[in-house]
């Protein structure tokens, strides 16, 4: 992905979100973890401590297992509206949304373009003050995440990420609670992510260290991450003590990995680039022939929806594939995403090894 100057104060800034309450406005009891997100915008990983993305995947297991294995009801968004705003279609981020507020006892909203008049009548700060008179969150969907920037500083309320040009942070955090959930842990884990250096890629990017997990990079050329996140990454590698490969060859980063990840090839916007960005790819689908230099407890992940050039049948419908655990992982990250920034709740369930 290309750099885009809009980006730029937000990649090479690490700043504190401007809706980060200290500890003492959060009313209930502090949690094991002493962790308060309440009030906090999710925009990007790179604003979240190891700490923090712990209390999100704690949190996210703690809901599963009550509402799902459990069955018991809770409605900890009852009298709450979420407004979602979606630029770009969407399956899971939809889905996982939709059903996961209502299923918390909220009324979720789902705006776009055809049903609002935003950036057309009426300008996103409008748009932003609007809504926060009327709703408890916004989740947006959008083509650049400038806007999710803006949209920050004109909200009184939390502005959640649900895909960017830059960033895909809540599909990140349903991957490393499908990696928690089949491995008993995290630390010490190495992924490789062969395919291109998008949005998605970028999220791992500025969290794998945090966690402890070791990354191998394989991109074509022209195709590499954006340049600064490389060096925010490179910083978080050496402040955790963490590996990081960044390499043309797809059997160089699948060496010794545990966690094989992928995505599609051409994003959406990205069409008219299709036939370049085959060729570009070519060598870059995985197979068990790349899979064969992985450690021996390899695991498969793609975000979806998935082409077969990307990833052939045998690796994709393999038992060691988490695909469609993934996918379902989704609904309850964001469950644990929207009920941190919204209430004082703490999880039952004790804490996960990490």
């Amino acid at each position: 992905m290309l750099f885009n100057l809009k980006n730029f104060y937000h990649i090479t800034k690490l700043t504190q979100n401007s809706k980060h309450l200290p500890r003492h406005f959060c009313r209930g009891p502090p949690n094991q973890m002493n962790v308060c997100l309440k009030g906090r915008d999710f925009l990007t990983l790179q604003n979240y401590t190891a700490d923090e993305l712990k209390y999100l995947l704690w949190v996210a297991s703690d809901l599963k297992k009550r509402i799902k294995d459990k069955e018991e009801y809770l409605p900890l968004m009852q009298g709450k509206s979420l407004a979602m705003i979606f630029e770009k279609r969407s399956t899971r981020t939809r889905l996982s949304a939709e059903t996961g507020f209502a299923l918390l006892g909220g009324h979720p909203s789902f705006l776009t373009k055809q049903d609002i008049h935003l950036g057309t009548n009426e300008s996103l700060t409008d748009t932003a003050r609007v809504l926060s008179s009327m709703t408890n969150a916004i989740l947006a969907r959008v083509y650049k995440h400038n806007d999710l920037d803006l949209m920050t500083k004109e909200a009184t309320i939390p502005i959640i990420n649900g895909l960017s040009d830059l960033y895909h942070p809540l599909q990140i955090l349903a991957d490393y609670l499908t990696l928690q959930e089949h491995y008993g842990g995290l630390n010490g884990l190495t992924i490789a992510w062969i395919g291109d250096g998008n949005n998605v890629l970028h999220s791992v990017m500025t969290s794998a260290a945090k966690l402890g997990m070791h990354l191998h990079i394989a991109t074509p050329k022209g195709f590499e991450p954006d340049l600064r996140i490389t060096k925010i990454t490179e910083q978080y590698s050496k402040e955790y003590g963490t590996r990081l490969l960044l390499t043309t060859d797809p059997l160089e980063a699948a060496n010794a990995a545990n966690v094989l990840v992928t995505d599609t090839w051409i994003s959406m916007g990205q069409e008219e680039e299709k036939r370049r960005r085959l060729k570009a790819f070519q060598g870059y689908q995985i197979t068990m022939q790349i899979v064969k230099s992985a450690a021996s407890n390899w695991t498969f992940l793609h975000c979806l929806p998935r082409k077969p050039e990307e990833v052939d049948d045998e690796v994709f419908y393999s038992p060691r594939s988490l695909v469609f655990q993934e996918a379902e992982n989704r609904k309850w990250t964001i469950m644990a995403v929207m009920v941190s920034l919204l209430t004082d709740y703490s999880p039952q369930l004790q804490k996960p090894t990490f």
